[in-house]
């Protein structure tokens, strides 16, 4: 497993994340204000209206460790994915045998193959 720069951050909990998307939030739910002439009233986080499914969303999508463990997962996604389409390539007569194919010339050839295979065993 390889580590990223964003380790460190991996001991805080879900729902912590960077300054910066903590300040859009706080700002989003008028909890600061960018007027330093506004009374402290004013100022005060309003919490008249509950975050909505998305925002939450949202927010924890904005983490570092959520981007962090995101990309892990499709990084372990894409090498399952291509290994399956090397093993399925070793399967496939070709000429020259180590013959560079795409994923679709993989699939095509591999549909042929089994039409083929399905047609000696028929005869």
């Amino acid at each position: 497993m390889m580590l990223s720069p964003d380790q460190a951050e991996a001991d805080l909990s879900w729902t912590q994340s960077d300054p910066e998307s903590l300040l859009n939030g706080l700002k989003s739910a008028g909890c600061t204000s960018d007027d330093p002439m506004e009374s402290d009233e004013k100022a005060k986080c309003k919490p008249d209206q509950p975050l909505s499914r998305e925002e939450k969303r949202r927010r924890r999508r904005a983490t570092a460790k959520y981007r962090s463990a995101h990309a892990t997962r499709e990084r372990i996604r894409v090498e399952a994915f291509n290994v399956a389409f090397a093993e399925l390539r070793k399967l496939l007569p070709t000429l020259p045998p180590d013959k560079k194919l795409s994923k679709i010339e993989i699939l095509r050839l591999a549909i042929c193959y089994i039409s083929y295979l399905n047609h000696v065993l028929d005869v």
